[in-house]
């Protein structure tokens, strides 16, 4: 791909670094592209040593290039000529176009869970390295291999994304990490989802605590099977990770799953009837879907993201780090599993 149509901000990013942006229908990502992970993206497709991630990571649809953009200073007159005008070197450089994985989500709530206990690659320097490794011991990512990177849950009554920063991450115990989970996967107080009100005159430095506590979450009936899914999801992703002789700094797992109540329920009655992805993209060509109107898919979604720092590396054995930091995930949502359980099974009436 040599240029682009209208792009904007990513507004839903919880992690990685800054500069994201989609297409103006919101079903393309388009980041800035580092040259391993180019060649990690072309090559996952044909090397038959990534074969196992293939089903588990985001479509790539190439490169880009943004050679020049429309001059919008300037009234185009009817059957004129566009004016173009040279792009900036930061807009030069190339960029991945994958699919953006939260477009299919009406109110997605969003996860980055950074994996492994090695935060540095082979060629860091050893200033970096010491850097990393300090920052691996301070955090929960050497004992536990992940470190929740950010997430949002929207605040239903408000439509409003409620973001818990990098800095939350990084200041938390593995101890707290079945807090984390807890506030990523919240539920609801009540039997019914709160009604839309006007937009919030909050200030945006109001507790992220207060505010989720203030209509989130999904009804117990709903939130156990997405969980209890989304763990067998992550499982098949482990036993993946296990076939695969490679190493991998920085990559991610991304966790979705929709919390409009109605639109999640649709989605585990899809999945109950077999739904398939594959076949919802097959009809996937009308540019004018509204959000509400959007094709019912499944409730949740979960990929292995960011790959600047991945290699195959034949005869070392898949990256134990990383093995340990989705073991750390399954686990936790194990807990939370339970909590649900616990909590569904004291709220529901006497017999």
């Amino acid at each position: 791909m040599s240029a682009a149509a209208h792009t904007i901000p990513l507004a839903s990013q919880v992690g990685g670094h800054p500069g994201v942006m989609t297409s103006e229908d919101g079903s393309l990502l388009i980041k800035p592209a580092l040259a391993a992970e180019v060649a990690f993206y072309q090559s996952v497709t044909t090397d038959p040593g990534f074969a196992p991630l293939r089903p588990f990571v985001p479509k790539f649809y190439g490169t880009l290039r943004l050679e020049g953009k429309l001059d919008e200073s300037q009234p185009q007159a009817d059957g004129g000529p566009i004016k173009v005008v040279q792009a900036s070197a930061e807009q030069e450089k190339e960029s991945l176009v994958l699919e953006n994985l939260s477009h299919t989500f009406l109110k997605p709530n969003i996860l980055d869970v950074k994996l492994g206990t090695v935060l540095y690659d082979d060629g860091a320097s050893e200033e970096k390295r010491a850097r990393m490794e300090k920052t691996a011991r301070e955090t929960t990512s050497l004992e536990t291999g992940v470190r929740l990177t950010g997430f949002q849950v929207r605040q239903l009554a408000t439509g409003k994304a409620v973001n818990t920063p990098k800095s939350y991450g990084k200041s938390i115990k593995p101890s707290d990490l079945p807090h984390g989970i807890a506030r990523y996967f919240p539920l609801a107080s009540a039997d019914t989802p709160p009604k839309p009100s006007a937009p919030s005159s909050e200030s945006e430095s109001e507790s992220a605590d207060a505010a989720l506590s203030q209509g989130t979450g999904l009804s117990a009936d709903i939130l156990l099977p997405v969980l209890e899914s989304l763990r067998e999801d992550i499982a098949e992703i482990r036993a993946a990770l296990a076939e695969v002789h490679m190493r991998m700094v920085g990559g991610s797992l991304l966790i979705i799953y929709e919390a409009d109540w109605e639109r999640a329920r649709e989605g585990l009655k899809w999945l109950e009837e077999g739904g398939d992805e594959e076949d919802e993209d097959e009809d996937d060509d009308d540019e004018d879907e509204s959000e509400e109107k959007k094709r019912v898919g499944p409730p949740y979604l979960v990929k292995l993201i960011d790959f600047a720092h991945t290699k195959i590396v034949p005869g070392i054995g898949p990256d134990e780090g990383v093995l340990k930091g989705v073991d750390t995930v399954l686990s936790l949502l194990d807990g939370r599993i339970e909590q649900v359980k616990a909590a569904a099974s004291e709220s529901a009436p006497a017999s």
